[in-house]
């Protein structure tokens, strides 16, 4: 701290005379010497961490969420958690770090992208960068032969973030995933119905999911000369091609990748087509593709797809791309992506895709990366991209004055002054019957206030103690919209409240102001029930 003070001073004496010479009008040539020892010793200083200012902000790449954002991720995630228990799968957790050698070569060119930590007792950790790796190394350290279970939970990626496009480096995955051996496809078709069943319910647009197999991409990579050294870093290249033009991916290819300008003109031709079972059809008589034995392996598997597809009602939302590669390492047969559309700027042209927001895949190799005996474990699955889905809903929520963000059902309030222990006692009798209830945190507070507390946060009920109705052992119970009042009898108040809640009780934020102004929204309808598997 001395020699600091000394410093200080010495800074402060030179500035001063840098301050007088340049007075005094002194020569440049002096000046400028005073100036770099001035410069000199403010160096040696060096700033004051004590002093410096703090910046709030959170991390790059990172938000906070208020009650109202809350409010409609919950809900989100509410109608994807009862599809995936519908369908019968179980939920497991897995911690948020990983041994670094468990991520690593999992993600092909995206492990770039992995956030490292540093050496903690001996061991490099890395941030998980997926909810599907740590799934398959939990797969073998448990020797589960097979399982269906879903996944929600935070992932981490070291991205460029573009978080109006919900694109962050902290974000959370919803996966569902299937583990077994069993006839080919029919968990495939379930993950694409599973997908169809959540983007539908949520009401957020139009979409087409988008199909492909891993097999046929590598079926067509041999047989257009490309080497298979460079199968998995086409095929990322491959996967640009709905966000930028094919000349472009073939420039990379050709020009970054070095691949053959002849090589990349046949890959342009497969990848360019898509359409449905016709265009599987068709491939099945292709003279080369057809020849080859993985190729026709991932189109017969396409083709039995469509048919349980159709079984299953969804045949019209699905799309058959080659340009769909996902450039994970991990993918092995079936991949599929589902992006939502805007409509065709004129009459005849295709819809647009404007986003992805969900995907996944079959990956029947990756349990055995981490199996000692190098066990096969056959799994397929869905991720949706929940933060997408967020972004969308927020933006169109935006307009909205009042969105509820609790689920109080009444609030216990008083006509007269000196009533606190009644509502004491009577807002603790109803949380022992499962209400959400609250009361203001005031002695004596107006009944106007606290009418105009439940307007605010959109509270259904009122339960009003007075005098009276102490004497008279009843509580009046008021209607925050209609404004009605009828007097109950205490006894039979908790059964009146869940009565008159219980139809909203799980649902009551799109029942309340949201579902209102979801009515409004260009091509959407509001929630149903049936949707939501309520």
């Amino acid at each position: 701290m001395a020699e600091r003070a000394a410093l200080e001073e010495l800074v402060k004496l030179q500035g001063e005379r840098v301050r007088g010479l340049k007075q005094q009008k002194a020569s440049a040539e002096l000046i400028e010497e005073e100036v770099a020892k001035l410069l000199k010793l403010k160096a040696q200083l060096g700033p004051d961490e004590s002093k410096q200012k703090f910046v709030l902000k959170t991390p790059k790449g990172t938000r906070d969420y208020s009650p109202r954002q809350m409010a409609v991720r919950e809900k989100v995630f509410d109608v994807i958690i009862r599809c995936f228990k519908r369908h019968g799968a179980e939920v497991i957790d897995t911690p948020v770090f990983e041994l670094k050698e468990t991520l690593t070569g999992k993600y092909g060119e995206d492990s770039k992208l992995i956030y490292d930590l540093k050496d903690q007792g001996g061991e490099l950790l890395s941030l998980r960068y997926d909810l599907t790796v740590p799934f398959a190394r939990y797969l073998a350290m448990n020797k589960l032969n097979n399982i269906k279970r879903y996944h929600i939970a935070k992932v981490y990626r070291r991205d460029n973030p573009a978080m109006t496009r919900g694109r962050y480096r902290e974000f959370y995955q919803c996966d569902f995933d299937i583990a077994g051996n069993f006839d080919p496809m029919i968990p495939d078709a379930e993950c694409l119905k599973i997908m169809c069943e959540i983007l539908s319910s949520l009401q957020i647009g139009n979409f087409l999911v988008k199909v492909n197999d891993r097999r046929i991409l590598d079926g067509m990579f041999a047989i257009c000369g490309v080497p298979d050294s460079k199968f998995r870093t086409i095929c990322s290249s491959v996967d640009k091609l709905d966000k930028v033009s094919w000349e472009e991916v073939k420039n990379e290819m050709v020009g970054e990748k070095g691949l053959a300008p002849e090589v990349a003109d046949r890959i342009g031709d497969y990848v360019q087509q898509h359409g449905g079972v016709s265009l599987v059809e068709q491939l099945l008589q292709d003279p080369k593709l057809s020849q080859n034995k993985q190729a026709l392996e991932g189109l017969r598997g396409l083709k039995l797809l469509f048919e349980y597809l159709t079984l299953f009602g969804i045949d019209d939302k699905i799309s058959f791309d080659l340009s769909l590669a996902r450039g994970l390492d991990y993918y092995t047969g079936v991949i599929y992506e589902a992006v939502l559309l805007q409509s065709p700027a004129q009459a005849g042209e295709e819809p647009l895709g404007v986003g992805s927001v969900a995907a996944g895949g079959r990956y029947d190799g990756l349990v055995g990366m981490f199996d000692p005996k190098g066990r096969k474990v056959p799994c397929v699955g869905l991720s949706i991209g929940v933060e997408r889905i967020f972004s969308i809903v927020e933006q169109r929520l935006e307009a909205l004055e009042k969105v509820r963000t609790t689920e109080t059902q009444v609030l216990v309030a008083s006509a007269q002054k000196k009533l606190l222990e009644e509502r004491l006692k009577l807002v603790s009798e109803l949380w022992d019957a499962g209400i959400k209830a609250e009361l203001l945190y005031r002695k004596n507070p107006k009944l106007l206030n606290q009418l105009q507390y439940c307007e605010e946060a959109g509270i259904p009920l009122v339960a009003i103690i007075g005098e009276q109705e102490l004497k008279d052992g009843v509580i009046k119970l008021r209607s925050v919209t209609s404004r009605e009042e009828v007097d109950i009898r205490r006894e039979d108040l908790v059964e009146e409240i869940k009565r008159r809640t219980g139809q909203t009780e799980t649902f009551n934020f799109f029942d309340g102001y949201f579902i209102d102004h979801w009515q409004k929204w260009p091509g959407t309808t509001p929630f149903s029930y049936k949707a939501l598997g309520a």
